[in-house]
């Protein structure tokens, strides 16, 4: 079961925008942190950008001043604004959620969606 729900990913020429959103689609376990994740063909998946409870942000340094990661108040759901895209934007953009430290299990857990697909036009 999909516990994180991407939308908004899609064809967009360099120089545009796009807005990704995040859902959960159940009730998850206290979130602490949220991010988007990418992974482009042939690639590596790469942290894109973090939002704890709390408010604060961090960037890769590729997009800093670029894209903006921002989370509804209370509720398990973030989004992406992404401007001035260029062409190595590019990819699957993951949506991911991870608790404080898990007692029982010695480390947080982590939830993931399954990724929505971002095509920058050169």
């Amino acid at each position: 079961q999909v516990e994180l729900v991407e939308s908004g990913g899609g064809l967009v020429e360099a120089g545009g925008s796009l807005r990704l959103s995040c859902a959960a689609s159940r009730r998850l376990l206290k979130i602490n942190t949220m991010a988007w994740y990418r992974q482009a063909p042939g690639k590596r998946r790469e942290l894109v950008a973090t939002i704890t409870s709390g408010g604060t942000t961090n960037y890769v340094d590729s997009v800093k001043g670029r894209f903006a990661i921002s989370r509804d108040k209370g509720k398990n759901s973030i989004n992406l604004h992404m401007n001035s895209l260029k062409h190595e934007d590019t990819a699957v953009y993951y949506c991911n959620a991870e608790t404080e430290t898990i007692k029982i299990l010695g480390r947080p857990y982590t939830y993931w969606g399954q990724g929505t697909q971002v095509t920058v036009l050169s």
